[in-house]
C-alpha cells in the first residue's frame, strides 16, 4: 500500500504542530511536540479509516512532511 501523506505545520501562535491530510478524511489534530503528534496519528488514522467505512485489515503506513518557518539572525560582531 502506498503511504498516506500527512502534512504537519508549526503554529507559532498556539505553539503546536497541526496535522492534516487529504488522504485521511477528517484528519485535523495538533500537539506540542512532533513525537506526541506521531503517537496521536498512529491512533487516529486507523480510527478515522474505520469511521469512514474503510477496511483496515492491514497496517496503514504514512509519510509525515513537516514545515516550520524560522528566522536566523546574525549575532553581534565581536
Amino acid at each position: 500500500m502506498k503511504p498516506l501523506f500527512i502534512r504537519a505545520e508549526w503554529d507559532e501562535e498556539a505553539s503546536v504542530w497541526v496535522a492534516t491530510s487529504d488522504d485521511v478524511p477528517g484528519l485535523a489534530t495538533e500537539d506540542a511536540t512532533m513525537e506526541a503528534l506521531i503517537t496521536k496519528l498512529k491512533i487516529m488514522i486507523p480510527e478515522l479509516f474505520e469511521a469512514n467505512g474503510n477496511d483496515i485489515g492491514h497496517d496503514l503506513p504514512f509519510e509525515l512532511l513537516t514545515r516550520r518557518f524560522e528566522v536566523a539572525r546574525r549575532t553581534a560582531e565581536l
